[in-house]
């Protein structure tokens, strides 16, 4: 019995379900099997399907991106025209300055 206590043992990791071989004269782990990859996708053509409905939002977000950046030169021109009519009436002074004010 004393001989099989100094025998290396394997354990399986409760986080990821890895195999770690453990040493327990050293308390050290000799080796790392890590865990058997799952597969995100069960079905090819769902992933297929996925990958197609994403490349259209895509496609949909760059259009609208391009008819924003098409329309950006008159809005701001909108805007432009709209901030200088406001100004017109308003008197052009020396502006004040803090050291005015003493």
């Amino acid at each position: 019995m004393s001989e099989n206590a100094r025998e290396p043992f394997e354990v399986p990791c409760p986080c990821c379900q890895a195999r770690l071989r453990v040493d327990p004269e050293l308390r050290a782990v000799l080796s790392h099997e890590p865990p058997p990859e799952e597969r995100t996708v069960k079905d090819l053509a769902q992933a297929v399907m996925g990958l197609k409905a994403e490349a259209a939002h895509r496609q949909a977000k760059f259009e609208e991106s391009m008819k924003l950046e098409r329309n950006k030169k008159d809005l701001l021109d909108k805007k432009f025209q709209d901030a200088l009519k406001r100004t017109r009436d308003v008197p052009v002074g020396k502006p004040i300055r803090d050291i005015d004010l003493d």
